[in-house]
This record gives C-alpha cells, sequence and structure tokens, in this order.
C-alpha cells in the first residue's frame, strides 16, 4: 500500500497539504470551513483540513502548530504533536488552542498547521517480572539534573 490522498468535494478550491520551501520538513494544512472561526482566548476549536488519507502500517502523520502562530498570536495545540494512525480513514482536522489574550479569527485557506509523515516501530511486549538494571534506575522527573 502507498500514501493517498483524497480531497474532499466541497474543499476543491483549497490546496492539498505541500511543503512550502524545499527543506521543510511540514507540509502546511489549510481550513476548511465556510465561515470564519473565531477562538477564544483559552478556547479548543476542531478545525477539519477538507481532505482524508491513507498510509501504510508502520507509518504516522504527526500534525505539529505552525510556529508563526504560536509566536505571534498564542496559538497552538493541546495535544501537540498530535498523531493520525496509519488505519484512520476520516477528514483531517486540526485541534487548536487559544493561548493568546485576544480573539484569533481562522479563514477558510488560512495555513493552521503542518503535518510530518514518519515511520514508525511496531513492537511487542514482553511481560517479565523484572526488568533489566540500568544506570538511572527508578530516578525520574528531574533526576538527572538541571
Amino acid at each position: 500500500m502507498g500514501f493517498f490522498i483524497q480531497q474532499l468535494e466541497e474543499a476543491k478550491d483549497l490546496p492539498l497539504p505541500k511543503y512550502m520551501t524545499e527543506g521543510a520538513a511540514g507540509m502546511d494544512l489549510y481550513a476548511h470551513v465556510t465561515e470564519p472561526l473565531v477562538i477564544k482566548p483559552n478556547e479548543r476549536l476542531k478545525v477539519p483540513c477538507g481532505f482524508k488519507m491513507a498510509m501504510p502500517i508502520g507509518y504516522e502523520a504527526q500534525i505539529r502548530p505552525r510556529s508563526g502562530l504560536s509566536s505571534k498570536y498564542g496559538i497552538s495545540m493541546p495535544n501537540a504533536p498530535g498523531t493520525i494512525d496509519a488505519d484512520y480513514r476520516g477528514e483531517i482536522s486540526v485541534l487548536l488552542i487559544n493561548y493568546g489574550d485576544m480573539d484569533f479569527i481562522i479563514n477558510r485557506g488560512d495555513r493552521i498547521a503542518q503535518m510530518i509523515i514518519n515511520k514508525v516501530e511496531i513492537v511487542s511486549f514482553e511481560q517479565v517480572d523484572e526488568l533489566p538494571e540500568s544506570k538511572r534506575g527508578e530516578g525520574g522527573f528531574g533526576s538527572t539534573g538541571k
């Protein structure tokens, strides 16, 4: 199986995910909204992107915030990075949150996030009674210093 993308009929005027520069790691995603959406401070909003996709087992799509929206307006993702599993076939959406102190408006076609495709290992665990020793042991948060 390969990588496939299906643009929704009502989103044919929007760009599909694309790299904005030759060296970009992430593809920009565009807002598939019919009218402007307002995200109030501390509010979360799910924004559709107008396409579905399929990937081979062993891959994931990570959805990440756009650094410009985060630094200029406080717009981010509460679940960053969001994961799209290889077997999901619904419309891709992005969960945005407004950490800023002013309303933020999303218009049709705005670039709202970026998507990175990653290969992932599919593992199986072996249940044991004891774990192998390590130098760190059970040292948790902050145990290795500043």
